[in-house]
């Protein structure tokens, strides 16, 4: 309703406002760190924030699955984004030291890549018709082990009491899971940015500014997630794109940021207007209109 069109142009104008933070950021560092700082900077934010999207897509995914009413998402959004900034900053200072330190950990990086690009190009071309069974999903079982959660909801709380004991409620799993998953992006997302740049004021600051974005993109994404299906493979091409780059440099054959910066945009740019030229959703709409219009009239008829 009333209230959901307000929330989206809310989120709309969050994120333009995240987005053109992180444009000024770019330029200031042009200034004070040169123009390659500032082209690694722009390369690093647009690959973490595609990532982010995929990432957004599990959020949207667990909610989906514990049924959580829609008054506590943002609660648990919260922390979710809270604890990404905290695993990725973890992530990122063992990341820089163990490039620096042992240069074959590039070869490791460059593999947990191109598995990655393979995993997403995979799913997105699985049978759409089959709902993935989170039920049985390694990420959920962990989940469940640390978790004995009641199977009811007590407002926004993550506890409450039954029987006279402490226990936590599906929101508290649903969290568990988000962090997990967040660990598991954070495992995909920070090779990614180091294949990029290996300075570690780079590196964070463009991870920052995506993350900044999320809690605005997950609205803008939860309406746009059936338009746009051929987001999720360009993520994986772009996964795949720095992972070969990453092994090229491993190899001592560079390619320049502004190269890598116009290869990434071109992907990411190209599945946007692709999903905007032939939405298929909106295809099997017509069809199936098209398919309903005459029996309803032939029923009239009658």
């Amino acid at each position: 309703g009333e209230d959901g069109k307000h929330e989206y142009q809310r989120a709309l104008r969050k994120t333009i406002l995240t987005v053109a933070s992180a444009m000024l950021f770019g330029l200031g560092t042009w200034h004070f760190k040169g123009k390659t700082s500032a082209l690694e900077f722009y390369t690093g934010y647009i690959v973490e924030q595609s990532l982010s999207v995929d990432n957004l897509f599990v959020f949207i995914l667990l909610f989906d699955y514990f049924k959580v009413p829609a008054a506590f998402q943002s609660r648990v959004l919260n922390w979710g984004i809270i604890g990404a900034i905290a695993m990725r900053g973890v992530m990122i200072v063992l990341g820089v030291a163990a490039i620096q330190r042992f240069r074959v950990v590039m070869l490791l990086f460059a593999g947990l890549l191109l598995v990655a690009a393979g995993r997403l190009v995979k799913e997105s071309f699985a049978v759409e018709e089959e709902e993935e069974d989170l039920s049985s999903n390694w990420i959920m079982n962990v989940s469940r082990k640390m978790v004995n959660a009641v199977d009811y909801y007590d407002d926004e709380k993550f506890f409450t009491m039954s029987n006279g004991i402490q226990r936590a409620t599906p929101l508290l799993l649903c969290l568990v899971c988000i962090e997990l998953s967040d660990f598991v992006f954070a495992v995909d997302s920070i090779p990614a940015v180091l294949g990029v740049s290996k300075d570690p004021f780079i590196v964070y600051t463009s991870n920052i500014f995506a993350i900044a974005a999320l809690r605005s993109l997950y609205v803008l994404v939860a309406k746009a997630i059936d338009d746009m299906p051929y987001l999720k493979p360009a993520v994986g091409l772009v996964l795949g794109f720095v992972g070969c780059k990453m092994l090229g440099e491993y190899y001592h054959y560079e390619v320049s940021t502004a190269v890598s910066l116009a290869v990434i945009m071109g992907i990411l740019g190209g599945s946007i207007v692709l999903s905007l030229i032939f939405p298929p959703k909106k295809v099997e709409a017509a069809k199936a209109a098209s398919a309903a219009a005459p029996a309803s009239t032939d029923a009239a008829a009658v």
